[in-house]
């Protein structure tokens, strides 16, 4: 139960962070895209390390205990590459008319933190009657850019459930692997909290709106390990309540499938649009490096 409550944290931890990339929005003198280009990087390598070096692994060793080591590698295979097909039809199925991982600009993020600074231009601007009353500035109240930040909130909430029971999982299983990813989806959802925040903002011209909507955007994670623990617990555990060590190798195998494909479709093209130079590359191998000695050293 200790192991629970623990899982929870971390994948509360790393929910929340999309709150954090909010307020570094709103607080930060200027966007460092390096270190964004980095910190994107390096979850991406903790991710993929952790997958094919400990997560994979896992799931065969549970899986080959159940039905023997030849089909334990099918099982392992078929729940990683299902991992993989349920986050890309998740992916493909939800709705986005912008690109959730938008970067914005340096002219558009400035207003957020200074009421001063002038208004970036947009294809559409707002007219006087159009500007809110509740703001210190007056922010475009363009319908466009709402919908722009409402599905940007959405469709970042709906990648966050999975993301959300990965985390759970392998803390579940062993918390100083789901220290791990907590931390490496909390980097990763920092300028995701930022690219709800720009359009919400520049819509409403209400700082607190923008940063409600980041915020719950990020709590899906830990609505997402709710219900995968309840699925776990109550449909799939054995009269105890324990979930059978061949089902946690199935979904272990299904968990590194999801990461692979997070870290591939998502946080890598991040990484590179938000760089320059090999600062994606650095981030990249600094993360795997970092999870092998972290590794090597609790062995």
């Amino acid at each position: 139960m200790k192991n629970v409550w623990i899982a929870f944290g971390l994948t509360l931890f790393a929910g929340i962070s999309t709150g954090i990339g909010s307020i570094i929005a709103f607080t930060a003198k200027r966007t460092d895209y390096r270190f964004l280009s980095v910190a994107t990087g390096f979850s991406a390598g903790v991710m993929l390390y952790l997958s094919f070096v400990e997560i994979f692994p896992m799931g065969f060793e549970a899986l080959s205990k159940q039905y023997g080591e030849y089909w334990g590698h099918w099982i392992n295979a078929a729940g990683f590459f299902g991992g993989i097909l349920l986050i890309g039809l998740i992916d493909n199925l939800t709705p986005a008319t912008e690109n959730p991982h938008e970067i914005h600009t340096e002219a558009e993020t400035m207003p957020l933190r200074n009421p001063t600074a002038p208004l970036p231009v947009f294809d559409q601007p707002a007219t006087r009657s159009e500007r809110t009353e509740n703001s210190s500035h007056p922010a475009i109240a363009h319908q466009k850019l709402l919908r722009t930040g409402l599905f940007t909130a959405l469709a970042i909430a709906i990648h966050n459930f999975p993301e959300g029971f990965v985390t759970f999982l392998a803390a579940l299983e062993d918390p100083s692997l789901g220290v791990a990813i907590a931390v490496a989806v909390a980097l990763h959802n920092i300028p995701e909290g930022i690219s709800v925040s720009v359009p919400i903002f520049y819509a409403s011209g209400n700082r607190k709106k923008a940063f409600t909507y980041s915020l719950l955007s990020g709590l899906a994670e830990p609505v997402g390990a709710l219900i995968g623990y309840i699925v776990l617990r109550f449909l799939l555990g054995n009269e105890g309540g324990a979930i059978p060590s061949h089902i946690m190798g199935l979904l272990f195998g299904g968990v590194a499938g999801i990461m692979v494909y997070i870290s591939l479709d998502e946080l890598l093209p991040t990484s590179r649009a938000y760089g320059k130079g090999h600062d994606s590359l650095f981030g990249l191998v600094a993360g795997m490096l970092v999870m092998a000695l972290s590794l090597l050293v609790m062995k």
